[in-house]
């Protein structure tokens, strides 16, 4: 895909969190899409510790989906993506972000929506618990991900106040 610039950042703010889904499967070969864009993330040392659990199970969706209150949509997504690191790298919960956001582009590219919805404490040990992880494992997010119910508005959230040059404050 060959883009100019502004398409490419009409692109990306296009790219926004879905928390409202329709009723319909992801085909397989998508999802192995997302997951191959997911890992195509860099990762530091090339360590690439992370793994991904893609529930479909509408019971394990609408449990998962009560782990915390801004998680409720994963129960109507077509499927909620847990993207879990190994805590034995350094920089798991980094390479893990960077996969995430990965996932969610290709999502967008592929006209689907999805949510990032990060995951903490006693949550982490709420979904560990669900889905069988092993302690190895560090739960970094829970991304919903289904065909969109809702188009938000494309935004920039640009502000130039946030950008500094060559020191803090210029």
């Amino acid at each position: 895909m060959n883009m100019n610039r502004e398409e490419l950042l009409d692109f990306f703010c296009r790219r926004r969190s879905v928390r409202r889904f329709q009723h319909r499967d992801i085909a397989e070969e998508d999802l192995t899409l997302l997951m191959k864009a997911a890992m195509a993330a860099p990762s530091g040392n090339n360590a690439q510790p992370w793994e991904f659990v893609i529930v479909r199970e509408k019971i394990l969706k609408e449990k998962l989906s009560k782990v915390h209150p801004w998680v409720s949509m994963a129960a109507e997504a077509s499927v909620a993506t847990v993207v879990l690191g190994d805590k034995s790298s350094r920089w798991w919960e980094h390479d893990c972000s960077a996969a995430t956001e990965n996932l969610l582009l290709a999502a967008a590219h592929l006209g689907l929506g999805a949510v990032w919805c990060g995951i903490r404490d006693e949550q982490e040990e709420k979904v560990r618990q669900l889905l069988h992880i092993p302690d190895r494992f560090g739960v970094l997010a829970i991304v919903p991900v289904g065909y969109p119910a809702e188009t938000p508005s494309p935004r920039t959230q640009y502000r130039s106040d946030k950008v500094h040059r060559d020191r803090y404050g210029r």
